[in-house]
């Protein structure tokens, strides 16, 4: 944590190697899974639990050392942001999929 001049606390940024070793890491994250898919050596659940996980872990990545959220006090206002954030981007998401999914059903009733 910095002082600032105003004499208020201000959170800390990343040093240069800190966003170089997140961007290693972010690209090392997008080359993997676009080799699985390039490639086509593993089968199809293989493919989508790789994408997803290696997803996830590219999101801390990009969390930690890009936003720099950490569990801090002073961070809360950032985690409850990235919380709702989360939460309506799940609903948006589900939602979308549960309209397709029954839009889809009933369409398909008639047939």
């Amino acid at each position: 944590m910095k002082i600032g001049q105003t004499g208020g606390t201000e959170p800390g940024h990343g040093s240069l190697k800190s966003y170089i070793v997140g961007f290693i890491l972010s690209v090392i994250l997008t080359v993997i899974p676009f080799w699985m898919v390039m490639t086509s050596a593993f089968s199809k659940p293989v493919l989508l639990v790789s994408i997803l996980v290696l997803a996830v872990v590219q999101i801390f990545v990009q969390l930690v050392y890009f936003l720099h959220m950490n569990r801090t006090s002073e961070e809360g206002w950032n985690l409850i942001s990235l919380i709702f954030t989360v939460i309506i981007v799940a609903i948006l998401v589900l939602g979308s999929l549960w309209v397709m999914f029954h839009l889809n059903h009933n369409v398909m009733m008639g047939h």
